[in-house]
């Protein structure tokens, strides 16, 4: 199984926020190559960090959206393998994810990702 590392400093979030995102219905995704600091651990790892806006709502609504995103991107890396150990991503997570129900989210993760492994393999 493999393991979420979120992002700590700062400056490693302003520096992600200023590449290439994907925006959903349910999440904006930002995503970069990974840089020095994360490739020694870069089998065990996926460099991810899920980050919610105050304006979502209260905190549990707020935790629940994250668990909801965490437990997509875990099903899918675990079953179809589409999320690339190399590069590091940040989710933000909408208010449409604690709406709806966790089969609609776990589609458009998987969509996104899968538009991300073509927009990498691309480039």
């Amino acid at each position: 199984m493999i393991k979420f590392k979120s992002l700590n400093r700062s400056k490693d979030f302003l520096k992600i926020l200023k590449k290439k995102r994907i925006n959903t219905k349910y999440f904006t995704i930002y995503f970069d190559k990974n840089s020095r600091n994360f490739k020694k651990d870069f089998n065990k790892y996926l460099n991810i960090s899920f980050v919610m806006k105050k304006n979502i709502g209260n905190a549990v609504t707020r935790n629940k959206v994250k668990r909801k995103l965490k437990y997509a991107v875990q099903k899918i890396s675990k079953e179809k393998r589409l999320i690339d150990l190399n590069y590091t991503y940040v989710i933000f997570g909408k208010n449409n994810v604690y709406k709806d129900k966790f089969i609609n989210v776990l589609g458009e993760v998987n969509e996104t990702f899968k538009k991300i492994k073509l927009i990498t393999n691309c480039s």
